[in-house]
């Protein structure tokens, strides 16, 4: 069983300078250093009012970090998902996506999964939205998850 981990939740006027530090250090330490993958990581969409950053701390560390964005047309787009490498394994993405896809609720919904987790996201109701493109030498694949019935 994995080590207790509090889910939070918190718009960018919420997160205190603290937690918002550890929330970038994680998604550098990911995105950036491991994934060899220089990014612009601050984008300007952390601080939006409509984004709402979850994730989820153990003993005060962020063990895994999403965002869910407001889109212009109305759909939520989850992006930045990310374990840090020493919790990968214990189920914190799963739990984190059940999290975002509550928040989310009946709306429609998309993200840009790199490829070799399509299947993580198909398990959470996703499909395959378009072809495989290159991002930042990064396969990904655009999905979309549509209103429950």
């Amino acid at each position: 069983m994995p080590p207790a981990a509090e889910l939070r939740i918190a718009s960018f006027a919420d997160l205190s300078t603290r937690a918002f530090h550890d929330l970038l250090r994680l998604r550098v330490d990911v995105f950036v250093v491991e994934q060899e993958c220089p990014y612009p990581e601050l984008d300007g969409r952390d601080v939006e009012p409509g984004t709402r950053h979850l994730w989820l701390e153990h003993a005060g560390v962020p063990v895994a970090y999403l965002r869910i964005l407001a889109e212009q047309d109305g759909r939520p787009r989850i992006g930045r998902v990310v374990v840090a490498k020493e919790a990968r394994g214990e189920g914190y993405a799963g739990r984190l996506m059940a999290a975002a896809l509550a928040e989310v609720g009946a709306r429609p919904c998309v993200l840009e999964a790199q490829s070799h987790l399509v299947d993580f996201y198909v398990r959470h109701g996703f499909a395959v939205d378009g072809p495989e493109y290159f991002e930042d030498g990064i396969a990904h694949t655009p999905m979309r998850r549509d209103a429950p019935a």
